[in-house]
């Protein structure tokens, strides 16, 4: 018994110390130290980092209450988010039935029969000559088994290993998720004011036409205006109020997607999104980030970056068929036969000892055509990882050039706006005097109005575009260099502030 204990702890350290195929390493990424667009994003050194606004809060920096409820909402109660959540779940199960394979495993049998021989088979006609022979039969067994597969090549080891990388993979996957419901929750909620303060200025157009209109009838009536013009004006009418419809579409379509966002049915939160609001400030950015801080901080390139690793263990499940596999196995149990026997007396006991022994050995070409697939599913993986980098670089890039030219337009707009509405107050003055006539003046207000829907139109697009910055950073989320797995930074919202500040220790560009 000592010698097949020592035997068997032998194994069991060979198999400890033994895995075959490759051992994983981060591919090299080579990145530029700083976006193309960083630079319109100010200066990291003069701001009081005490004055951050957490990156796993971003939707306060824009300082509006009602956004940061939604946002917090949805991040609480959305369907696609508890979807991503319950595969985080299977992936959980699946790490946990890798480990156990690991381990031995038992179980405890038992059974219970009686039986009727017939004595006109060949056994009955030779127990029937027996003296007490009986017809009936009782048989009774209750076993202890266990077995366990010495992993001496690690193929159990590298399926544990894949089935970590997979687990880690999903928790990114849902990150991203809860990252994508966020930002388009905000977007969302953009949307909805900017389409409210347009329709406002809408109105206020077809109100503006009507009066127009009005005013070219009377003096058409008159003789003073001609029919050119009186049909112009109504043109112009009919072309205002056109202008209604698609954007209560486009409202209620955005109020709808605001319900489904929140798990709600849709014209839930209507009433209370009614009431407008303007279009949330831009928040004012500073940035510390580079590129290489995408690798630990986009979700979806750690997602990437973890199923690169489990298709590299799987390459060890595949190379561990090319070597024998042994399992023992035991049992110790009870069994008694006919009527005679009792269960669990020293007569009945029963044990057994089993060691096994499994070898591919005319297998190897199946088992190369496994390799050769393992090894492009890795390749395949690897290109989808380095893929990733370059379009979440590229999502930054462009999200970056896209707030900064909104903020030009925005500065270009807003000129315009003032300097049409001093041409309007200057308008309204000539017309009090009698210099101008009302026509002037509603067309100094026409002019006014298209600028301002313009701006309305411009500050939402500026606001959506710093949302997809946020976005394109990866939020506030962060892989854990201990067991490079995701990591929240969700927490309460601290107070609304519109600075924000990305103070993470750059990681190595190399990593």
């Amino acid at each position: 018994m000592l010698r097949h204990t020592a035997f068997i702890f032998a194994l069991s350290s060979l198999a400890a110390g033994c895995a075959v195929g490759p051992d994983y390493q981060r591919p090299i990424t080579e990145l530029p130290g700083a976006y193309r667009g960083s630079g319109v994003l100010g200066d990291a050194v003069s701001v009081d980092p005490s004055a951050a606004t957490e990156l796993g809060t971003w939707w306060t920096a824009f300082s509006d209450p009602d956004l940061g409820r939604y946002v917090t909402a949805a991040l609480r109660q959305n369907l696609d988010l508890a979807q991503a959540s319950a595969r985080v779940l299977q992936a959980r199960s699946g790490l946990d039935a890798a480990e156990a394979a690991l381990l031995p495993s038992g179980n405890i049998a038992a059974q219970t029969a009686r039986s009727h021989q017939s004595t006109e088979m060949p056994l009955g006609q030779v127990l029937s000559s027996l003296p007490g022979y009986s017809r009936f039969g009782n048989l009774r067994e209750a076993n202890l088994e266990a077995s366990w597969e010495l992993d001496l090549f690690g193929g159990l080891r590298r399926a544990k290993e894949a089935s970590s990388a997979e687990y880690a993979a999903s928790e990114a996957t849902a990150t991203a998720v809860r990252l994508a419901i966020a930002a388009q929750t905000a977007d969302t909620y953009l949307q909805i004011r900017g389409l409210q303060t347009r329709l406002e200025v809408a109105r206020k157009q077809v109100q503006t036409k009507q009066q127009l209109r009005s005013t070219i009838g009377l003096r058409f009536e008159k003789g003073i205006a001609s029919e050119l013009q009186l049909h112009q004006a109504e043109g112009a009418l009919s072309q205002a109020l056109a202008t209604i419809a698609p954007l209560e579409t486009a409202l209620d379509a955005s109020l709808n997607a605001m319900d489904v966002m929140l798990a709600t049915v849709p014209g839930t939160h209507r009433a209370e999104l009614a009431v407008h609001r303007p279009v949330p400030d831009l928040p004012t950015f500073w940035l510390t980030d580079t590129p290489a801080d995408l690798l630990r901080r986009r979700p979806d390139i750690i997602a990437a970056e973890r199923r690169l690793a489990a298709s590299s263990a799987r390459i060890g499940i595949a190379f561990a068929e090319y070597y024998p596999k042994l399992s023992i196995s035991g049992l110790v149990g009870s069994a008694t036969s006919l009527a005679s026997g009792k269960l669990f007396t020293g007569g009945a006991s029963q044990a057994g000892a089993m060691a096994g022994l499994r070898w591919r050995l005319f297998d190897f070409g199946r088992i190369n055509a496994q390799i050769s697939q393992a090894q492009a599913q890795e390749a395949e993986a690897l290109a989808a990882y380095r893929q990733a980098i370059l379009r979440a670089t590229e999502d930054v890039e462009n999200a970056l050039v896209a707030m900064d030219k909104r903020r030009e337009l925005m500065s270009v707009l807003d000129m315009g706006a003032a300097s049409l509405l001093r041409a309007r107050q200057a308008s309204g003055a000539a017309y009090e005097q009698g210099v101008v006539s009302l026509i002037e003046v509603l067309q100094a207000d026409e002019s006014l109005l298209r600028v301002l829907d313009a701006q309305a139109q411009n500050r939402t697009d500026a606001a959506r575009s710093a949302v997809a910055v946020f976005k394109a950073l990866g939020g506030g989320w962060t892989l854990d260099a201990a067991n490079s797995s995701p990591v929240a930074v969700m927490g309460n919202p601290p107070q609304p502030t519109k600075q924000v500040v990305y103070t993470d220790a750059p990681s190595d560009p190399k990593r």
